[in-house]
């Protein structure tokens, strides 16, 4: 904000009356405008997070009532556990999927955090009420196809669900917990819990539905991973910004992860001219990249962002993280 001479007069007079300066006025609207900036961010990314989970909620509703329930498939992880226990017993899949999943949940709350909790029980409540209000038609009986496109239609709407924040399926945090307590990775505890879950299947059901739903599994799997572009379990983070101190603190106390600070130097213009720059790397589960990045963006929007897929980590805050807050 410019000032003339004329209103440095006029704001002199004011303060003989009002004890206000230049500067307070300043920064107040710096605060005002700051405040909106982050406002209109937090609004933006939860509908962001909401069409997402909306999305997938469709989606998984779709593969599961089009192909799955009707040809008697199951998947891995609690929703396998929940199409198994719908089978056997004869229950309603809706209650069944609300059930095995409040644990999972109850467990993402102390192990991720509060927000995720919320995100995953809006997904996990929206896909029960969807599967128990909307009919969708039975599209082919060929096992084939309705191994392929269910796991298609399950994984895509898995994977949405995670890009907005949330989950459908709280195998993958039961994993996560597990791999700290226990030291494994997490792609191994998952394959033990869905090997268990496809060895009930072939006991109870038949081999041949079993292996069906093996294959159901795995293009679900391969769907989630396309869907959330790749992302492995663990998302190393390097960022780059004039706002370091703010994002380290945010990283640390928000996120409650560990952080690594390099002194590095910036490099820009034709001639190359450089000045020392703080570089911070933090690794993060792909549950917490939407948090990440909006919080980020309310810090600064012009921060240089950079992330890689970690297969697994060994310490540190990831494994050793306080599982309370």
């Amino acid at each position: 904000m410019k000032y003339t001479i004329k209103d440095f007069i006029h704001i002199h007079l004011l303060n003989r009356k009002f004890p206000i300066t230049i500067d307070k006025l300043t920064y107040s609207g710096y605060l005002r405008a700051k405040s909106a900036r982050v406002f209109k961010i937090t609004i933006l990314a939860y509908l962001k997070d909401l069409f997402y989970i909306a999305l997938g909620i469709c989606s998984a509703a779709f593969g599961l009532e089009s192909f799955l329930l009707p040809n008697s498939f199951i998947d891995g992880g609690a929703t396998g556990i929940s199409l198994l226990a719908a089978e056997i017993f004869n229950l309603p899949l809706y209650v069944l999927i609300l059930i095995i999943n409040i644990p999972f949940i109850i467990l993402g709350f102390n192990v991720i955090g509060k927000q995720f909790a919320i995100k995953a029980s809006i997904a996990i409540i929206g896909l029960a009420v969807t599967l128990a209000t909307i009919q969708f038609p039975q599209v082919t009986q060929d096992k084939l196809l309705v191994a392929v496109f269910g796991g298609l239609f399950l994984g895509a709407g898995i994977g949405l669900s995670v890009r907005g924040g949330g989950v459908l399926d709280g195998t993958e945090v039961l994993a996560i917990f597990l791999s700290r307590k226990l030291g494994s990775t997490i792609g191994d505890i998952i394959t033990i819990i869905n090997i268990v879950v496809f060895s009930i299947a072939a006991y109870m059901l038949s081999t041949e539905t079993a292996l069906y739903s093996m294959l159901t599994y795995f293009a679900a799997s391969k769907t989630l991973d396309f869907v959330i572009e790749g992302v492995e379990e663990y998302t190393g983070v390097t960022i780059v910004s004039v706002h370091c101190d703010k994002i380290r603190i945010m990283i640390t106390e928000q996120l409650g992860r560990g952080i690594t600070v390099y002194k590095g130097k910036r490099g820009f213009g034709k001639h190359g001219h450089t000045n020392d720059q703080d570089i911070i790397f933090t690794v993060i589960t792909r549950l917490e990249i939407s948090k990440l990045n909006t919080e980020i963006e309310k810090i600064d929007p012009n921060a240089f962002v950079v992330m890689n897929s970690i297969k697994d980590t060994k310490g540190g805050m990831i494994k050793k993280r306080a599982l309370s807050r």
